[in-house]
């Protein structure tokens, strides 16, 4: 009987391994990636996927050619016409480093020389440092901008990176006492005719109306709108909308990327 006995303790002992082993590697296998998008697996790594390199990218059916001149903030006042800049480069294996200090170190100056001196066009291509990048002119089919959608549909880096937005908001009258609303992950600063309006620092997931900036006014007629948002690991995207003094959405404006 005792010799019967340590024969099951081992036969048990050894399933107990074998599950053991397979629940590690269960715990160690990536995720499966929706349509095709890359697996992120660590710093900096990026889970082979022959078949997604192969496939053909979009960017539907996150984003749609901006064809009309002018649109409207959606039912909800979110702004989705944007002219968009292909992702720079900016190597960042943790996103724990994008305090206050570095993120206007970053953010706040031109990425390339007379970038807000004019506004870009669809299609136009700048040199920023060693990389070649163009602007797009794209209306979202969120309320969220999926920047990280961007660059994997045009097949550009989709980690480390900054991207740059920019649009034209029209006002039919001046309105004071208008706050800009944003939520972006990761860190992101925020332009309103050519001063800081809002900024989102640290490590932060997408959040509507994560941060509310101080009482603004829209110019009567042409007001621009520039936008950076800085990532490292992760997905990238923001969401942009004015309200007024209670909160409500402010949808009485047009937009356009002209």
């Amino acid at each position: 009987m005792s010799l019967i006995r340590t024969h099951m303790r081992l036969g048990s002992m050894l399933l107990a391994v074998l599950a053991t082993s397979g629940l590690c590697s269960a715990q160690n296998t990536p995720p499966a990636a929706p349509n095709g998008a890359p697996v992120f697996t660590g710093i900096n790594h990026l889970a082979a996927d022959a078949k997604a390199d192969k496939a053909a990218r979009t960017l539907a059916p996150y984003f749609a050619s901006a064809k009309t001149a002018t649109a409207k903030p959606d039912a909800d006042g979110f702004i989705r016409r944007w002219l968009l800049l292909e992702p720079i480069n900016k190597p960042n294996p943790s996103n724990a480093v994008f305090t206050g200090t570095y993120v206007r170190d970053a953010l706040g100056h031109e990425a390339y020389p007379g970038q807000f001196a004019t506004l870009p066009r669809d299609g136009q291509v700048v040199q920023v440092g060693n990389q070649s990048l163009a602007w797009h002119a794209l209306d979202a089919n969120r309320f969220d901008v999926k920047l990280f959608r961007l660059a994997y549909g045009l097949n550009k880096q989709t980690y480390g990176v900054i991207f740059w937005a920019v649009t034209v908001i029209d006002s039919p009258r001046e309105m004071k006492n208008v706050r800009l609303a944003v939520g972006s992950n990761s860190a992101s600063m925020w332009k309103l005719n050519g001063e800081e309006a809002a900024s989102l620092f640290d490590d932060r997931r997408m959040v509507m109306d994560d941060v509310v900036s101080k009482p603004l006014t829209l110019k009567q007629g042409r007001n621009v709108l520039w936008g950076a948002v800085i990532n490292g690991p992760g997905l990238s995207d923001f969401c942009v909308r004015f309200v007024d003094n209670q909160g409500q959405p402010i949808k009485d404006i047009t937009v356009s990327a002209q």
